[in-house]
């Protein structure tokens, strides 16, 4: 890697918010065409860098230097016209817009008279996208598009700015296999440009594979930078925690009890059909399955989202009826949901409203609402769930995804369920906290409450279940035990492949995890802890 000095470069940045210190005296270089991954725990305080280095917050001290010069960032469009810009998990387009509109949206292009040039605009996203091997129409509108298009349609914009520094904030985490491959075909078109790039993401098989430096921040704090190639996962997990964790999957062998739940002949007419399953007290249930299995689905029929599923539910080997979620949380069935921030939450409630909303009635029985309550029951359950915040008043948006996720679970514990469907319970939150999350879900199983956990990362399923279902196609297409399940045997169930699937391990020479690859569908990436990581593959499935 040739040595060349930073685009962008933050020197003793500290960001103070009452009661809170966010940012203390960190630093970080951004270098031209390289990969820079900025790694953390969360609440590490990557969110809060970011927005000092796009302009919506300005830092208590230090300085920020672009291009060798000290420069001052008091809006976002400050940021824009210097070139900097940031592409979010939660992209922000517009769906009733085209493609070309929303590459322009707020500096579109003009001619003399003042009108809008739409031919020059659409010619020029056309060569963007070109650019980034694209294949979008410009005219075409955004809600026609799929998740990984957005993205490209996000990235586009970027580059319509004439981007010089690129922050790619959790890109990948609503992403399918082969759209991730896309991305980072992307992220290599921006790198050849010349772009230095920031990524930030919690998945080191992404890391590894894309980034050529870190830089590690711990509670708010600069730990240590480096190159990709000179550090191991295990030295990089460590800088990030300020421990080593050996047992990410801290399964504990439970006492199963009696039968809770018995699930028979449940269908949907156009999402799964035909599912059968027992659960029992202190179980771990695992779902496994690729995109489009039909595992959400499920889940959310069994929570009462949709109802216009048939079949049967028994709770204690009694019929229920569930056509709300209301019907659920009486039957003592609780479901935290994949989308945490727009189903899961009200991000503009505070902690402790949160934790209370599932049960105002019971806490407000005379009608009146009672926040000293409220606030006793969160007060319980944020603690004994490690929420890091500065108090339950603390509106949920500004905590870090990790805590979000706490609050979530800690929201549906304090009804004091019988079952709770886990649905991607650790998507976007760091090590430090999956470890916390897999290490309760021990904890509650060890109580008698059942769990059912849906997962696409094939370690923790396979880290944590006691039996693991394999979806295909909204189908049940296998059922494993403990003592069974194997990487193969749930990947050739998911894929649908059969046969002898594995070549021998070969030693990849930038890397110190090895690979292994699939005759038939998929590439598998041994990571830290030991377990199989599924990836991206141009072999993969959708």
């Amino acid at each position: 890697m040739s040595e060349v000095n930073p685009i962008f470069s933050l020197r003793d940045i500290s960001k103070h918010f009452p009661g809170v210190k966010a940012l203390d005296k960190v630093q970080l270089d951004l270098y031209p065409g390289q990969v820079t991954a900025l790694v953390g725990e969360n609440g590490a305080g990557k969110s809060t860098l970011v927005k000092v280095m796009t302009g919506i917050h300005q830092p208590t001290s230090g300085t920020l230097i672009l291009d060798d010069k000290p420069v001052e960032l008091v809006t976002p469009e400050d940021a824009r016209l210097l070139g900097i810009t940031a592409i979010h998990q939660e992209t922000v387009l517009f769906d009733e817009l085209s493609v070309a509109e929303n590459i322009f949206a707020g500096h579109y292009m003009k001619h003399p008279s003042g009108r809008l040039n739409w031919p020059g605009m659409e010619s020029e996203s056309a060569r963007i996208l070109k650019e980034i091997d694209a294949p979008l129409d410009p005219k075409k509108l955004l809600k026609e598009l799929s998740i990984g298009q957005r993205h490209m349609v996000a990235i586009a914009r970027a580059l319509s700015f004439d981007a010089k520094v690129v922050i790619l904030d959790e890109p990948t985490a609503a992403l399918s296999h082969r759209e991730i491959e896309d991305f980072y075909n992307i992220v290599r078109r921006l790198k050849a440009k010349g772009c230095a790039i920031m990524f930030i993401s919690h998945k080191f098989d992404e890391i590894y594979t894309i980034a050529d430096r870190f830089t590690v921040f711990r509670d708010g704090c600069y730990v240590g930078d480096g190159k990709i190639p000179e550090v191991a996962e295990a030295e990089l997990v460590t800088m990030m925690v300020g421990r080593t964790i050996d047992n990410a999957y801290p399964k504990v062998d439970a006492e199963f009890g009696a039968e809770i739940m018995k699930v028979e002949n449940f269908s949907h007419p156009t999402e799964f059909d035909d599912i059968n399953f027992d659960l029992r007290e202190g179980e771990i249930l695992g779902f496994y399955g690729l995109v489009g299995a039909g595992r959400t689905e499920l889940m959310q029929s069994l929570f009462g989202v949709t109802n216009i599923a048939s079949g049967q539910i028994k709770i204690d080997r009694t019929n229920i009826a569930i056509n709300s979620p209301s019907d659920a949380i009486k039957a003592g069935i609780v479901y935290v949901p994949e989308e945490r921030q727009s189903q899961g939450t009200v991000l503009e409630f505070p902690i402790y409203q949160n934790i209370g909303l599932p049960q105002l009635d019971k806490i407000n029985s005379n009608g009146l609402l009672d926040d000293e309550a409220e606030y006793a029951l969160a007060d319980e359950y944020a603690k004994r769930l490690r929420v890091k915040a500065p108090n339950w008043h603390e509106k949920v948006e500004n905590l870090s995804g990790g805590n979000q996720q706490k609050v979530v679970i800690g929201k549906w514990l304090a009804t004091k369920p019988k079952v709770i469907i886990l649905d991607e319970p650790t998507k976007g939150i760091d090590i430090g906290s999956k470890a916390a999350v897999h290490e309760f879900m021990s904890e509650l199983t060890g109580q008698g409450l059942a769990v059912i956990m849906v997962s696409s990362e094939l370690p923790e399923v396979m880290g944590m279940a006691d039996r693991i279902i394999v979806m295909r196609e909204g189908l049940m297409v296998n059922e494993f035990a403990r003592d069974d399940f194997t990487a193969e045997k749930l990947v050739s169930a998911a894929t649908g492949a059969t046969g002898g699937l594995y070549e021998k391990y070969v030693k990849k020479p930038r890397s110190t995890t090895w690979y292994g690859y699939s005759f038939a569908t998929c590439t598998y990436r041994n990571d830290y802890s030991g377990l199989f990581r599924i990836v991206q593959s141009s072999r993969c499935l959708q």
